[in-house]
């Protein structure tokens, strides 16, 4: 007998709990469904102003740089060149002395582009963020004033109609260009 009021119990409990639980899945079946939202980050980086302006910085700040690098490259193919085709005729100290002056400038000419790239993909690592954060601000101000509940900015698949990258680029298009800050100085 004890066992049946025991069982009784737990019977209603459950009944009960289930009606709960039907009851919040009623009330959350009233409402909206979640507005979901997708925004593509590499169109970002790629299509919009502040990232095309960020490239175009980046591009003339490492220009000089970059010109450096390819004129010493061409400085040293000749000089390869014409150790290669002169290997024989010449004596072998003057073989030797000449390949130990190419391997050190081109030591120095490895090091000076290695330099070179570790400082771009910096700067450019710390412009991207630049232009991720605005992207990100205009992103939680188009959720916030249409009333998303959430933005995805990476995915497997997207259906066309939540992609919301085209508003985001607007809104990122349409600001004024921050006051340009001084660059870095670079080696």
């Amino acid at each position: 007998m004890m066992r049946d009021k025991l069982l009784g119990r737990v019977v209603v409990l459950c009944v009960t709990a289930c009606g709960i639980g039907l009851g919040a899945g009623n009330a959350l079946a009233q409402d909206a469904a979640p507005r979901l939202g997708y925004v593509s980050l590499d169109r970002i980086l790629r299509d919009s102003v502040p990232a095309k302006a960020a490239q175009a910085k980046l591009d003339a700040e490492f220009s000089t740089r970059q010109k450096e690098l390819a004129d010493t490259a061409a400085r040293l193919k000749p000089l390869y060149d014409y150790l290669e085709k002169n290997a024989a005729v010449i004596s072998d100290s003057e073989r030797a002395r000449r390949q130990k002056e190419l391997a050190d400038q081109d030591k120095d000419f490895q090091r000076r582009q290695r330099e070179f790239n570790e400082d771009v993909n910096q700067r450019k690592n710390e412009e991207l963020a630049t232009v991720v954060e605005k992207a990100n601000r205009v992103i939680k101000q188009i959720a916030e004033a249409e009333k998303y509940d959430m933005i995805f900015q990476e995915a497997v698949y997207i259906n066309p109609r939540v992609d919301i990258t085209d508003k985001v680029l607007k809104v990122l298009n349409s600001q004024p260009a921050a006051p340009a800050s001084p660059a870095p100085a670079t080696k």
